[in-house]
């Protein structure tokens, strides 16, 4: 009887099942142990089901195809030949409001990918922009805190957004994205698409790469104004929803094309800045774009609900030839995201149908909870290791391993020689036109010039100024502006 492989819940092999990782051969568990991650939380819930209601979103199914070799960076199967397609299914949505929150509003974009591959689901969980507001995950709760609706008002509070953003520096970045031109896309066609995070790719001979993805559309990038939302707002408060939906009802497929930049792992720790940092992106000058593939979109759900709300994506699903880097906001989503799922669609939420591979067999030990659909056979074993030839590990990683050295506790991420919060805030300034650049000071000051506390207002003036003398002048001026009126 031939050895069954065994697999994560998304289908992945498993390649230890008897050691976690640690930080060395006697340090501590780490974090990005999906798989230890997994089996605990697993059998936490195995008798408490949970769940919790999710943001609002649009979905759609379509394939990848791969259209340049690539195989010398990663031995990714789906990846592997030119012409493969591997099927997709995506969730876009906005982030900050609840699932009856209006489309186009100014606010980030989630472009959430599942790759149904032979291997195992692959999750690839990103945003429209390529950077984030903050660096560390332990300051997430706090940030989308001051985000949503105060306890209290029961409305989203200029006093909370902004108070946080003047203590956070290194949101200057992405505010400056937000604000700008791109930061309400007149649909989710017209709308890059960003891994946003560092991954790792490892390729047949065990070198290791990091890798940035750049899903660019190919219908074009077209965004709204603020008053140009409103008013789409006014109209149909499912504009995005109604655009995606009709748009593949009637044979007009969205794509984009996927470059990803690529960077030697041997290159990372004497880099400029830290290329693991998500408020910062590799100039394309030290790492070009290269070509991957295609994402077509090309078949919608037939219930959104079932589809698209209890779809469950998370970045701790790799595939061999694939995996995670120090971003340390990553290394918090591998498990945050997962566990969220846990809580909102209950232990067994790879099982339904959007979920569960589609090109791939799950054969482990996970067993009961809420809705379970796969028991096995009678005679097969609910423990590991044993004696009668139930799935077992293949002792192959998924990716290469990564050093580490130091001493264990909290620290600041290490510093390299240009490490800065504000300089590509002023480059993302610097390359708007002057068109551009009043829209951004005028949505910047319609924020700010809101906020009740004078020392606020001017934390985040002197962002504004760090990152351009222009830029910071110009903000200053127009809020003075508005708050003298």
């Amino acid at each position: 009887m031939s050895q069954r492989v065994l697999t994560t819940e998304s289908g992945a092999p498993v390649a230890d099942n008897q050691n976690s990782a640690t930080a060395g051969a006697g340090g501590p568990i780490l974090v990005q142990d999906q798989h230890l991650l997994e089996k605990l939380a697993r059998f936490n819930r195995e008798r408490i089901p949970e769940r919790v209601v999710h943001a609002r979103g649009s979905g759609a199914y379509g394939y990848f195809e791969v259209t340049d070799d690539v195989t010398g960076f990663t031995r990714a199967d789906f990846l592997s030949e030119v012409g493969r397609r591997t099927e997709t299914f995506i969730r876009f949505s906005t982030v900050a409001d609840s699932l009856g929150g209006a489309d186009a509003v100014r606010d980030p974009r989630g472009f959430a990918l599942k790759f149904y591959t032979n291997e195992g689901n692959y999750d690839l969980v990103g945003n429209n922009t390529p950077v984030f507001f903050i660096k560390d995950p332990i300051k997430f709760p706090d940030f989308i805190h001051s985000q949503k609706r105060d306890p209290f008002t029961g409305r989203q509070e200029p006093d909370n957004v902004w108070d946080f953003w003047a203590n956070s520096p290194e949101a200057t970045h992405q505010i400056t994205w937000l604000m700008g031109d791109r930061g309400i896309p007149a649909s989710y066609r017209h709308m890059h698409g960003f891994g946003s995070h560092t991954y790792q790719w490892t390729n047949a001979k065990g070198e290791a790469f990091f890798v940035k993805y750049h899903f660019k559309t190919n219908q074009g990038v077209r965004s709204l104004s603020a008053d140009q939302a409103a008013e789409q707002v006014g109209k149909d408060a499912n504009s995005h929803q109604t655009d995606l939906l009709q748009a593949i009802e009637r044979g007009v497929n969205p794509s984009w094309t996927l470059h990803v930049q690529l960077m030697p792992a041997a290159e990372a720790a004497d880099y400029r800045f830290n290329p693991f940092d998500v408020t910062k992106v590799w100039p394309h000058a030290d790492y070009p774009l290269q070509r991957v593939g295609r994402l077509v979109l090309d078949r919608n759900p037939d219930n959104v609900f079932a589809e698209v709300e209890q779809a469950a994506f998370s970045p701790n699903n790799f595939v061999p030839g694939i995996g995670p880097s120090p971003d340390k906001m990553l290394q918090g989503r591998l498990f945050a995201y997962a566990d969220a799922q846990r809580y909102r669609l209950g232990i067994n939420h790879t099982q339904l149908p959007v979920n569960a591979p589609k090109a791939a067999d799950v054969d482990n030990y996970g067993r009961d909870g809420l809705h379970a659909t796969r028991y096995g056979s009678r005679q097969d074993k609910n423990y590991e290791p044993n004696s009668y030839a139930g799935p077992a590990q293949t002792g192959a990683a998924l990716a290469s391993p990564l050093a580490v050295h130091g001493w264990t506790g909290t620290h600041e991420a290490p510093l390299h020689t240009k490490d800065d919060d504000f300089f590509q805030a002023g480059e993302l300034y610097r390359l708007m036109s002057a068109d551009e650049k009043d829209r951004l000071i005028a949505n910047i000051a319609g924020g700010l010039s809101q906020v009740t506390r004078d020392d606020v207002i001017e934390k985040n003036l002197a962002h504004f100024h760090a990152a351009d003398a222009d830029y910071g002048k110009r903000v200053e001026e127009a809020v003075r502006a508005l708050r003298e009126d």
